[in-house]
């Protein structure tokens, strides 16, 4: 296939903002495709400029988060009805039981590995949730 040729489909992926094309010709297959991640947008005329702005949460004083180890399904309590382990604004110590997760049929208590006052609890008891999931907001005390 021809140099010539091969630009014209690049000129035409670039038209049409495809990333991937495939063409067979004659017996001859050629594809190409785009490297998106260190592909560099210049000069790519817009009918319609977008302006995204993202709003920057306030920052955190003295907080931290307690994430996820594993996969699976959080429990606040030791059992349904039971008394959750924290609730927000108690303060917890190194070690202590914070919660449940259930994986695998396996009941896993999660310790605190810091000293804080709990502020936030943005799971649900019961939620799956995944690894590395925010479960509680701390404030360092």
């Amino acid at each position: 296939m021809e140099l010539k040729k091969i630009k014209q489909f690049i000129k035409f992926m670039d038209t049409h903002n495809l990333c991937e094309l495939e063409i067979e010709e004659e017996g001859q297959r050629i594809k190409l495709k785009k490297n998106l991640q260190t592909q560099q947008v210049v000069g790519v005329p817009s009918p319609t400029p977008i302006i995204q702005t993202v709003e920057e949460p306030a920052p955190k004083k003295n907080t931290i988060d307690i994430d996820s180890p594993m996969v699976g399904t959080f429990y606040s309590a030791a059992a349904p009805g039971a008394k959750p382990y924290v609730t927000i604004g108690d303060v917890i110590h190194t070690g202590d039981v914070i919660c449940i997760i259930e994986a695998m049929k396996l009941m896993n208590e999660i310790k605190s590995e810091v000293t804080g006052k709990i502020v936030n609890i943005p799971v649900e008891n019961g939620e799956a949730i995944e690894f590395g999931q925010h479960l509680f907001e701390l404030e360092v005390v």
